[in-house]
């Protein structure tokens, strides 16, 4: 049976509609981009066949004298184990044990060979004689994996090394019109594959007795995703092919003599107004022809809508490629007064200028176009702090850095609609910085895209870790190292450049980015220069993130702290979905800890005994119900203790932290703000309510309340109250204060909640931030019990003991009403829901499901996993893509002390 992944979508012109309203911005216009109907419905047919079991000429694979009748369909983009898996070869590697290597279902690259994973790819496309005859023809290869010989109709046109350069090769002389051309790719897995390390050897890395992480470090040797052998936060063993394959896009695009490629827009802004911005853009022309004849060109841009046009005259000599460059002094018009700054999420808007480019023969025939966005702002950092610890700032105010590290999509199943999924969840959460960790990838343009128009920042590092050796080949590295700074360099999200994780550099890079870029910052490694390491990773007493001793290697609450972060367990839905039902009750810890790094988060041990907490559960679904309630501790506990201590306030010195990690890589029972299949748990509701930009919380450690700004103004005559209830829902007490809130700042310890000795084992605290006006702009609700905390080492406390009791809280009645509507290619469901009875509706949960209670995904709810104070109401609106949509779907609105309802949405 065929497994079904996440479909791509295809870019075919500068702007394609995708989901939600959302348009993907390409460079250029593509006559075709080659993405399959397998997995992608693209429009191109794609087959893959082992290398080694071709009879014939190598020569022969792109032509017509080989029959691809016996080869099987391929999914492109994507992996060799992709479409072997979508064939039905092996199986779903993220089920249960499947891909464990002790299974010996999937053969692995180490011990299988090269050869083993070493594929033809085939597809066939037109080439009309009214587009490309006369003309340039460009194939644009943007990603393989690892190394690639590259034929068309009989010829090789290239060859590529490195996961991470893209390549455009100039395959005019191989096309033949009116006709079909046959591309063939050789794909050949990583140099050194790697392996487990030996139970007992020696460990290279900053962990040596944690984990084997990076097994035995050999995959490091390669420029490549160094996450597929084999860490503690996903399958400790690794992915069976290394992800060998054609893992991103192939484009053809044509041209006259020349092209144009790589344009840059460098950004000089005036200090301390920032009221004056100054362009220096570049680009470089090419003259891919090796005739005696000598180009004279004329390169016009323009900042579109701005009034702003430039141009040059150029002359270009055969096989030339030189860089053309505009400055504002050279072109005062490339001087904007008050320019339109971007900002990250909560600060300012995230302003964009498209910027237009061609290049025109004597005749005045335009040769080839290219476009780009790009941003006006500067992000810059220093280590000018009490502690030494690096704080960042935009356009000359600080930022509080509420980051996360990023984790790709493991066997890169990725796809536009998961891309714009899981940054849309990102920005939901209030987060402003993503890092795309040294073992992973460098994400599309298309994340790129998103972050620029979410305002999230990007601090990228270039594909070496602590724990892994340095590549062997210092060509390929800085090859791809060039390729990947020209692609990303124009946006305005990307923030930091870092060569690696927790380890040192290749020895030019640094000038290398400094030569291709030179306007963002540079650090060798993610733990100098002010960043410290990172911890706590794994569960741990949510008490000690209020007394700062989540790890045990001292104090992380401070400074920059680049990994700090919790598990959460997924619904009971995506459980189902990553392991057969008599695995998920009673627990077998063997298939649970598989997805957990070999237990490394400790789900079946601590996390499960916090569970318990909660009374026993007799089934899988009363377990996961009560595991979305630590969660939401976890997470909640975490961003409010930094948002405590941010810049200068609090009981430290803060200027950041990235939680680690936010987006499983793969199913997992260790899961985080969502699960692999793009499921929120309560989680990610925690974050976005922690990091809402006027934020009231309250310290279980200090009982008090305090409250957090992040927008860069001050509010004055603001009103915070905290109301607590007992379990029969009574209200006990009421405080308030009024306060002036400081820019970006905290009013610390505004007052203390005192708790009557004789209160319920569990209650509730109701918090609420009210404007000058009386208009709530924030609010928060806790549960606490009476367990007295007896230290990191105990289970107890407040926060993590003695919820017995809550099963002793009454029935509470909801009254919902909803409608629905559609809008471009979306459809909604606006939700009023109204707690019309005398008990708090503790954690309401909204799920919008087909007709055999699958989730419909991916789905973006307003707020979810709520409670309801008695007479509360909460309007709620969901969103999904028209395309996704069942012909039979359902509302669901259940919760802890609340009857299901099932509302039918036909």
């Amino acid at each position: 049976m065929k497994i079904k992944v996440l479909l791509f979508l295809v870019i075919t012109l500068f702007y394609t509609r995708l989901s939600y309203g959302q348009e993907a911005k390409t460079e250029r216009v593509y006559n075709a981009v080659l993405s399959s109907r397998d997995g992608h419905e693209g429009q191109f047919v794609w087959k893959m066949k082992k290398a080694d079991e071709l009879v014939g000429k190598t020569e022969d694979v792109s032509t017509s004298r080989i029959s691809t009748n016996d080869w099987m369909s391929a999914i492109v983009p994507g992996t060799v184990l992709n479409s072997l898996v979508y064939n039905g070869v092996y199986p779903e590697p993220y089920y249960g044990l499947n891909n464990k290597l002790a299974s010996n279902l999937i053969p692995d690259l180490q011990h299988a060979g090269r050869d083993f994973y070493t594929y033809w790819f085939r597809t066939e496309f037109e080439a009309p004689s009214e587009n490309f005859k006369n003309r340039k023809t460009w194939l644009q290869v943007d990603g393989i994996n690892y190394r690639a010989e590259i034929w068309l109709n009989g010829s090789m046109v290239g060859n590529m090394a490195g996961m991470f350069y893209q390549e455009h090769l100039d395959i005019s002389d191989y096309l033949v019109f009116d006709k079909t051309n046959i591309l063939a790719v050789k794909v050949y897995p990583v140099d050194v594959p790697g392996t487990v390390r030996p139970k007992g050897g020696k460990a290279i890395g900053a962990l040596n007795n944690e984990f084997q992480n990076g097994g035995n470090g050999e995959i490091g040797k390669n420029v490549t995703q160094l996450m597929t052998v084999g860490w503690d936060f996903t399958f400790l063993d690794g992915i069976r092919d290394r992800n060998t394959g054609i893992w991103k896009e192939i484009s053809i695009y044509t041209t006259g003599d020349v092209t144009l490629r790589h344009p840059f827009v460098k950004s000089d802004l005036s200090k301390p107004g920032y009221n004056l911005s100054r362009q220096t853009i570049s680009v470089e022309l090419i003259n891919p022809n090796n005739n005696w004849k000598t180009h004279d060109l004329i390169i016009e841009g323009e900042i579109l809508g701005e009034n702003i046009v430039f141009e040059k005259q150029v002359r270009l000599i055969r096989g030339q490629q030189q860089e053309v460059l505009f400055t504002p002094d050279e072109y005062p018009q490339l001087i904007i007064e008050d320019p339109r700054l971007w900002w990250p999420i909560n600060k300012g808007e995230q302003e964009l200028y498209d910027l237009s480019l061609r290049v025109k023969d004597k005749s005045g025939n335009t040769l080839d176009s290219i476009f780009t966005r790009f941003g006006i702002r500067e992000i810059i950092s220093n280590t000018d702090t009490p502690d030494r610890s690096r704080t960042f700032y935009v356009n000359g105010k600080p930022i509080f850095i509420k980051g996360t590290n990023w984790l790709p999509e493991n066997m890169l199943r990725n796809s536009n609609e998961r891309t714009y999924a899981e940054l849309r969840y990102t920005a939901q959460a209030g987060i402003n910085m993503i890092r795309f960790w040294g073992g992973g990838i460098t994400e599309s343009d298309y994340f790129f895209q998103l972050c620029d128009e979410m305002g999230i920042m990007v601090w990228t590092e270039f594909w070496m870790t602590g724990d892994t050796k340095h590549p062997a080949n210092k060509n390929i590295y800085y090859n791809n190292v060039t390729s990947t700074v020209k692609r990303i360099r124009n946006h305005p999200s990307l923030a930091y450049y870092v060569s690696s994780n927790e380890s040192t550099e290749m020895a030019e890079t640094e000038n290398l980015i400094h030569k291709l870029d030179g306007t963002r910052g540079y650090q060798m490694q993610s733990e100098c220069c002010g960043v410290h390491d990172g911890s706590p990773y794994k569960q741990v007493n949510i008490m000690r993130h209020y007394e700062n001793t989540a790890s045990d290697r001292g104090s992380r609450i401070d400074g920059f702290n680049p990994e700090y972060g919790a598990p959460s367990l997924p619904t009971v839905e995506c459980l189902r979905e990553m392991m057969d039902e008599k695995d998920l009750w009673p627990i077998n810890k063997e298939v649970w800890d598989y997805s957990d790094g070999n237990g490394f988060h400790l789900m079946t041990s601590l996390y499960t005994d916090m569970v318990n907490e909660y009374g026993l559960s007799d089934n899988i679904e009363e377990f996961a119900e009560k595991g979305q309630f630590v969660g939401a501790f976890n997470y909640k506990s975490i961003w409010e203790v930094w948002n405590y201590n941010k810049l200068k306030y609090g009981d430290r010195y803060a200027s950041g932290f990235l939680f680690w990690y936010h987006n499983p890589p793969i199913r997992q029972v260790c899961a985080r703000m969502w699960d692999w299949s793009l499921e929120p748990t309560a989680a990610l509701y925690a974050t976005q309510n922690a990091c809402e930009p006027l934020h009231p919380q309250f310290d279980y450690l200090k009982n008090s309340v305090s409250v957090v700004n992040d927008y860069y103004r001050a509010y004055h005559n603001y009103k915070v109250t905290a109301d607590l209830y007992d379990l029969n829902s009574k209200k006990i007490l009421s405080k308030e204060a009024h306060i002036n809130i400081p820019e970006s700042g905290v009013c610390e310890d505004v007052f203390q909640i005192d708790f009557p000795s004789d209160i319920s084992s569990v209650h509730f605290i109701k918090l609420r931030l009210l404007d000058d006006k009386g208009n709530e702009v924030g609010s928060n609700f806790y549960w606490r019990s009476k367990s007295k905390y007896d230290g990191k080492n105990t289970l107890s406390g407040p926060t993590t003991a003695g919820f017995q009791d809550l099963s002793k809280l009454k029935q509470s009645k909801l009254d919902v009403n909803y409608a629905t509507r559609e809008e471009n290619n979306s459809y909604f469901v606006e939700i009023e829901i109204n707690n019309s009875s005398g008990s708090i509706a503790f954690f309401t949960q909204l799920q919008l499901l087909d007709e055999e209670d699958i989730p419909i995904r991916p789905s973006f709810y307003t707020d979810n996993f709520f409670s309801l104070l008695p007479g509360e109401k909460k309007t709620v609106t969901i969103e999904t893509d028209k395309k996704r949509l069942p012909e039979k779907r359902y509302l669901i609105v259940k919760g802890w002390n609340i009857k299901k309802q099932t509302h039918s949405l036909d």
